[in-house]
């Protein structure tokens, strides 16, 4: 099943793009681009993460969303990595309140091994545009075998409606998006991964899904296939 992936070693061999420098404006980037619809990106399924025990949250920026939910969930523990110590930063000062039940990893998720099996919770907000499709499903493969079954994936991304609306608005609005993103971060990729596709092969089934701007950002909720 992973011989369609790239191998570890290809993967490293790409440099993560450096999200440092934007670590303190963050907040107010998304705010002048988007408003609050981010956030409820974000925020949209944190109702069905109330029972969940071991999260693990991969670039999450500033952290907002990880504050939130060891806010909503006291018996929660999360595990949160990047590769933006800048970010990291920022995260553990936004869950400075619950720093008992976190822990920080200044690393590529890319290249990041589980300290631990069993997490009942992936969350990757705006994460995956940041990879390559293939790289999509590597990483999907390889944390399908560190979580429980019935584990829960949430994902915020951008998204390319099949419509006009996603013909001449949305298009052109994520290729813009990717560009100034390549100009401050070095990001390398330039189209959205096809990460449906990478979770259904690695063993999830999509549960929940809803959209904003007319389908150009969405939140999904996928399960662990109880069967593997």
């Amino acid at each position: 099943m992973e011989s369609a992936t790239l191998h570890r070693a290809d993967i490293a061999s790409f440099k993560p793009a450096n999200f440092s420098r934007l670590a303190h404006i963050y907040r107010w980037l998304e705010w002048f681009s988007f408003g609050p619809l981010l956030g409820r990106c974000r925020n949209a399924f944190l109702g069905e993460m109330k029972h969940r025990h071991a999260a693990l949250i991969i670039g999450d920026g500033d952290g907002r969303f990880t504050a939130h939910l060891l806010d909503q969930n006291p018996h929660i523990e999360v595990e949160a990595v990047d590769s933006s110590e800048a970010m990291l930063l920022e995260l553990i000062r936004h869950s400075a309140a619950h720093a008992d039940r976190l822990k920080t990893y200044n690393v590529d998720a890319r290249e990041f091994d589980p300290a631990r099996p069993g997490y009942d919770l992936i969350v990757t907000h705006f994460f995956l545009d940041c990879l390559a499709s293939d790289e999509a499903t590597h990483l999907a493969i390889r944390l399908r075998r560190s979580v429980d079954q019935g584990a829960l994936w949430i994902v915020s991304e951008f998204a390319v409606p099949e419509t006009k609306y996603g013909q001449f608005v949305a298009r052109p609005l994520v290729a813009t998006l990717y560009w100034a993103f390549g100009w401050l971060t070095g990001l390398r990729v330039r189209q959205l991964p096809d990460h449906a596709t990478a979770l259904a092969h690695a063993g999830f089934t999509l549960v929940q899904r809803r959209e904003w701007l007319f389908g150009l950002l969405v939140s999904e909720l996928w399960q662990a296939d109880r069967c593997r």
